[in-house]
């Protein structure tokens, strides 16, 4: 029987979660950067904005594809950090 392997703390949580959590908490910061910087249009040529832009699009392009349009109005980034909370609330319980 494997044994679990605890994070620092002892807390329990295996360090496979610990680093998904890391992860998750990442794409988390970087959908919302891309979202602040989308109120920018200056932003738009920065190399900065580019990887941002690289890095979240994965995530995001296949809740675009499930979501109705709403106009102008991108609400793919709102859903994608729900979901990556979500997330994290079943790894917090393991």
């Amino acid at each position: 029987r494997p044994r679990k392997i605890e994070a620092a703390g002892g807390r329990g949580l295996s360090i496979i979660a610990t680093l998904l959590n890391a992860v998750l908490t990442a794409m988390l910061i970087a959908i919302f950067a891309r979202a602040v910087l989308s109120w920018f249009p200056g932003a738009a040529g920065s190399p900065f904005k580019a990887m941002l832009d690289q890095v979240t699009e994965p995530v995001l392009m296949p809740i675009r594809r499930l979501m109705p349009r709403m106009g102008g109005l991108d609400l793919s980034p709102m859903i994608a950090i729900f979901i990556i909370f979500l997330i994290q609330a079943v790894i917090a319980e393991l």
